[in-house]
């Protein structure tokens, strides 16, 4: 299996250098989506001193042309501080830093998906949506082999290998508890993980979070995730169906409940509503819930692995081959959340919770959204 290079330098001899003083100075890791509206990029600056708020944070720019966002011509685009976290990889005083993406004209760019998801979640602040995001991932070598895979054929078929223990079972443990403890250390809302059902899949679950929190903290959770395989020289993949045939594909299970709403006397007609809302707009959210507007989901979305048919709506409790599953446990009580089933491993998760509020709180019907700021 191809090893990256970052895996074989020294880790010994760059900690010599990290745990030099730095004075007052702060390093702070600016992070942002790219054009493809899945990669993240990231760069760094000296600050004078730590911020305690993101309002202490200056707006930086970055050539565009070079991150498939903008022409070659007019490439400088502004990055605007959105939310802060603490760098586990570089320790306090130390700081990552999401942020939004303008254009020139200090527009949204096309995959800046926060914007308007932050104007959606301000409508519906009162009722304080909460969401949970089951964020799946496939371990892989550099050469695109899953890890730990045998380099000419296949490992056992699934079975063994969900929730899992031992070396035959459980393949890349070490990079699921470095990110697990960077999670925490950075402050990001990570409640638990497991291995998933193809061997070299793994789960991650950030939550509750609520309105565009949730988006912050899992586009800071894929980023660590990325940074932590580097140093191990393996790679994580979200493509919703990374390995052909009969294997799992890899979703990111969206839960939402709406605190105000979902715990009075109305919880269940609540419920039921908001499942029959969704059923008549089916194909907006199979539009919004992968990058490329259901072409990802199409190769995950089969019937068969545990999940629903893309082309067929359904509902059901305790049902993982149902587009919206009830946990049975809300079944039985009439009141609680729903799990959503068919986003994507890859999705932007601004998009998924945007859609949700529109078509359960919001009430918006058809194919298309309702423009507010008009």
């Amino acid at each position: 299996m191809a090893t990256s290079a970052s895996a074989k330098l020294s880790k010994a001899v760059k900690q010599q250098y990290m745990s030099l003083p730095q004075g007052d100075k702060v390093q702070a890791m600016y992070i942002w989506i790219d054009g493809s509206g899945e990669g993240l990029r990231c760069k760094t600056r000296t600050l004078d001193s730590e911020p305690k708020s993101i309002e202490e944070l200056p707006e930086w720019n970055f050539d565009g042309s070079s991150t498939y966002q903008s022409e070659g011509s007019n490439s400088d685009m502004f990055l605007i501080p959105a939310a802060m976290f603490r760098d586990p990889f570089r320790k306090d005083p130390n700081k990552l830093v999401l942020c939004e993406v303008l254009k020139y004209n200090r527009k949204p760019a096309e995959t800046n998906l926060r914007h308007c998801c932050k104007q959606i979640m301000s409508m519906v602040e009162n009722q304080h949506p909460w969401f949970g995001m089951e964020q799946e991932y496939t371990l892989l070598g550099t050469d695109g082999h899953p890890f730990g895979w045998p380099s000419n054929g296949f490992p056992g078929p699934q079975g063994p290998y969900y929730c899992g223990v031992g070396a035959d079972k459980a393949y890349g443990r070490d990079i699921v508890e470095a990110h697990y403890r960077a999670c925490l250390y950075a402050g990001v809302q990570i409640c638990g993980t497991n291995a998933e059902v193809m061997p070299a899949q793994w789960e991650f679950q950030i939550g509750p979070c609520e309105g565009i929190n949730m988006g912050d903290h899992l586009w800071v959770a894929r980023f660590i995730l990325h940074r932590v395989c580097e140093d191990f020289g393996i790679v994580a993949s979200f493509d919703p169906k990374p390995i052909p045939g009969n294997w799992n594909g890899a979703g990111c299970h969206t839960n939402f409940r709406c605190v105000l709403t979902m715990y009075h006397i109305a919880d269940f007609f609540f419920l039921n509503d908001s499942i029959e809302r969704l059923s008549k707009r089916h194909q907006y959210h199979i539009r919004t819930y992968d990058p490329k507007g259901g072409l990802d989901n199409a190769r995950r979305l089969t019937g068969h692995h545990e999940t629903s048919n893309i082309n067929e709506f359904s509902a059901g409790v305790a049902n993982r081959g149902a587009s919206i599953r009830i946990p049975r446990s809300v079944g039985q009580d009439k009141k609680g959340y729903f799990e959503d089933r068919r986003p994507s491993a890859n999705c932007d998760p601004y998009s998924v919770t945007e859609a949700l509020i529109r078509t359960c709180l919001l009430k918006e019907e058809g194919d298309e959204t309702i423009d507010y700021s008009k």
